[in-house]
């Protein structure tokens, strides 16, 4: 069993307002989930890993769901939104001269917050396509705060004239699902064998010439 993130493990700490079954399960719960996935995580199994009885879950959570969103929803308010606008920020505030180099430094702010927070990253990675609560969560959180900042770097490097003049928008979702495409593959689906330099590397050239001005 993977060791629980350390940033997760201060956070459940830190709850005063939970008992320490709660901290067990909730640890269990976020280990079994980024391992094996929700659904194909039993609630036995989770009070096996966490060390109560099966009943305990329940007398603090009515569903398996229940749990789960007791897991990403503080996670996500109280350690994924703030370190994600932190380590944002520190790229977003800089004005790389090329639109490469900015690409090249938020791939790699994301992948360093990524690894420190594997755990909770990939039950949100892996579930928010399926419940609709933690794509609420996550927009509500994240999305929300980044968005026009992204597109305002966006009207930047189109101002200087190496983006193609079309809709914001469009070129952030292109940008987006080509480097969360990445991060999905190599930290969920197939994490094993990859050159992240040169995986990088292509990467930023396929999103730089596709988005070259005609």
């Amino acid at each position: 069993m993977e060791k629980l993130d350390k940033r997760m493990e201060e956070l459940l700490q830190s709850e005063g307002d939970l008992t320490e079954k709660q901290r067990n399960i909730l640890a269990a719960a976020t280990e079994m989930f980024a391992q094996k996935g929700f659904a194909a995580t039993s609630t036995s199994e989770i009070a096996k890993r966490a060390g109560v009885a099966e009943g305990t879950i329940f007398r603090h959570y009515k569903t398996k769901k229940d749990l789960l969103l007791s897991i990403v929803s503080p996670m996500m308010l109280k350690m994924i939104s703030p370190f994600i606008l932190k380590d944002i920020n520190k790229v977003l505030d800089q004005k790389y001269e090329r639109f490469e180099d900015f690409v090249r430094a938020m791939i790699k702010n994301r992948q360093e917050f990524l690894e420190n927070n594997l755990q909770v990253i990939k039950v949100v990675i892996q579930e928010i396509p399926f419940h609709p609560e933690l794509r609420d969560e996550f927009i509500k959180h994240v999305g929300q705060k980044v968005y026009q900042r992204f597109l305002e770097t966006v009207q930047f490097y189109q101002a200087k004239g190496q983006i193609a003049d079309i809709p914001p928008a469009m070129v952030l979702r292109y940008v987006s699902s080509v480097i969360i495409g990445y991060f999905g593959t190599k930290y969920v689906l197939t994490p094993e064998g990859w050159d992240d330099e040169k995986e990088i590397d292509e990467m930023i050239a396929f999103l730089a010439k596709g988005l070259a001005p005609v």
